[in-house]
């Protein structure tokens, strides 16, 4: 039997989403007083996620335990809660576009590494028990790794801004970060379409291919 397929707990999963949590709503607080001492948007976006990333996760908390049909419909909401980040993202790509002040290079940098740390071991913390929380802990899985990518390309815009000194580059990094927000959103709902389709099987109902 592998890894996966064991069984786990609802005291288990809670206790691991509620771990990644805590350690989201640290970082938060660390990166949003470096994004607004240095003016970076994308950290600042990024910060937001994090804060995102708090309510998800406790959420998920409070719904495991709960139906298929009810977990699927928690699902559909995080699906539409992952947009939420990059709505601010786009207010502050436009505000941004009429001023690109580069960002600090140096502490956005460090800034950004410690980010992808701490959403690396959330995002592993998770896939151990991806299979058994659904379309839920799905959700937290998705953002996790996708914030990973986006504080790796922060990184990556740190060392560019150093060369070029102007803020295209953090623009330019907002853009990426609303298009993975959005394909992670994706992503979650259709997780949560096939816990609906499951729970209607379960209940008896016809479920067209």
């Amino acid at each position: 039997m592998t890894a996966d397929a064991v069984p786990l707990s609802t005291g288990v999963l809670r206790r691991t989403v509620l771990i990644v949590a805590a350690l989201n709503l640290t970082y938060f607080v660390v990166e949003l007083v470096v994004a607004l001492s240095i003016g970076s948007v994308a950290l600042l976006a990024d910060s937001i996620d994090f804060l995102e990333d708090t309510a998800v996760n406790l959420l998920i908390a409070l719904a495991l335990g709960w139906s298929l049909v009810a977990r699927a419909r928690v699902g559909r909401v995080l699906a539409i809660v992952l947009l939420i980040p990059a709505i601010a993202v786009i207010v502050q790509l436009v505000l941004k576009v009429g001023d690109p002040e580069p960002p600090a290079a140096l502490p956005l940098i460090i800034a950004a590494a410690g980010a992808a740390v701490v959403n690396l071991v959330a995002a592993l913390l998770l896939a151990r028990i991806r299979s058994a929380g659904g379309s839920m802990v799905g959700a937290a899985w998705y953002v996790a790794r996708n914030d990973v990518i986006i504080n790796l390309a922060i990184v990556a815009m740190g060392v560019v801004t150093l060369w070029v000194a102007t803020g295209w580059p953090d623009i330019v990094l907002g853009t990426l970060i609303v298009v993975l927000n959005g394909r992670a959103a994706f992503e979650v709902w259709r997780l949560a379409g096939e816990e609906t389709l499951a729970a209607r099987a379960l209940a008896g109902d016809d479920v067209d291919d």
